[in-house]
């Protein structure tokens, strides 16, 4: 017998929302982890605010509904709070009760300016290394380096002479928006030109005879046990930039004992590899053809081929940022608002192997 469509809408639910959410979904034990982070950030929170005045959104539900941003991969704060807003988990993850009012996406992000603005994301990345560390997961001996392009989200259109005004987004034959332009025979450098959209971003090319894209660079330092990313960089795009952000987060390796470090062969200079050694740092790195920085007293170990085949993992790091974390374009505008993009992402990312290894154990 063919069943009745109902049309009568229930006033009300009696289903909590927490039991809407299945008892066995991955996303329970990974909010247990981003909660009990945030419990630990809470004396951090309090810094940021004025004792008196209006309240303003919870960092909590910033912070959740920020890394909901970057794991479901929702390309704009509007976006998001339309998902908030309809979808019962994102709700139940952010906090947020079933009748509970979603903010406008305006007051969303002016909000969570004031975290941009702070070292949240560097406090929150620091925790949830901290956690790994307690949980076992994290090799003090072995790492590995690598930084990948984080494309600017700045039109070519926009770079132009330094000295020239902003463009007015009009043309000669009348057009109100995005208007023709001819880069034909004209020189463009960094020296010369920058971007009036984007003043911190920087005109690169990945590797010789690819295409020029005003970019950033995004820096990691990977443990090489399971392939947790235990440091994070952003710089401005150029030639050495790697090697600096390199050695930057080197010299911030805990600890007094010798380590390694993997990198591909753009890490090979002498120069680089001295600096490492003056840092009790031993070079694993993939030496090009006649290479003088890495020779026969590495490479004969066998520890040097294990550190080039475990540094190949840093690449699924910068592969999931990129497909799910929505880096491979950075939707933010600015060097420190692009550094606390990629710096969630790559946490977001470190809490994601995390969950899968605890579930594994």
């Amino acid at each position: 017998m063919r069943g009745a469509e109902e049309k009568q809408i229930d006033a009300f639910s009696y289903v909590s929302i927490e039991d809407r959410i299945p008892a066995r979904h991955p996303i329970r034990p990974f909010k247990a982890m981003v909660n009990e982070i945030l419990r630990d950030m809470d004396s951090a929170f309090d810094a940021l605010y004025a004792t008196s005045g209006r309240p303003s959104i919870a960092p909590e539900y910033l912070l959740r509904a920020s890394i909901l941003q970057i794991l479901y991969s929702v390309r704009s704060e509007r976006q998001l709070m339309d998902q908030i807003d309809f979808n019962i988990l994102f709700r139940w993850f952010v906090g947020l009760s079933i009748d509970a009012p979603v903010w406008d996406h305006s007051t969303f992000t002016k909000n969570r300016d004031r975290l941009l603005e702070s070292d949240i994301a560097k406090l929150f990345f620091a925790k949830v290394v901290e956690r790994a560390k307690r949980k076992k997961f994290l090799s003090d001996e072995h790492f590995t380096v690598d930084g990948t392009l984080i494309e600017a989200w700045a039109s070519m259109k926009s770079f132009q002479a330094k000295d020239s005004p902003p463009n007015d987004d009009k043309d000669h034959s009348g057009g109100n928006r995005n208007p023709e332009r001819d880069f034909h025979g004209e020189t463009r450098t960094n020296d010369t030109h920058e971007s009036k959209t984007d003043k911190d971003s920087r005109l690169y090319k990945k590797s010789k005879g690819a295409e020029a894209k005003l970019a950033y660079l995004g820096h990691v330092l990977m443990e090489n046990r399971n392939g947790l990313a235990v440091d994070v960089e952003v710089t401005l795009a150029d030639g050495r930039a790697e090697r600096r952000a390199a050695l930057l987060m080197a010299g911030r390796i805990p600890g007094s004992q010798r380590c390694t470090l993997g990198a591909d062969k753009g890490y090979d200079a002498n120069s680089f590899a001295e600096e490492l050694r003056d840092l009790n740092i031993t070079p694993h790195i993939a030496s090009k053809k006649n290479s003088k920085s890495v020779d026969g007293r590495t490479t004969r170990h066998e520890g040097y081929a294990v550190s080039q085949r475990k540094r190949k993992r840093i690449e699924e790091i910068f592969g999931w940022a990129k497909t799910v974390g929505l880096i491979r374009k950075a939707k933010v505008r600015g060097k420190n608002k692009v550094g606390w993009l990629f710096t969630m992402c790559i946490a977001v990312f470190n809490l994601v192997r995390m969950r899968n290894m605890e579930a594994l154990a």
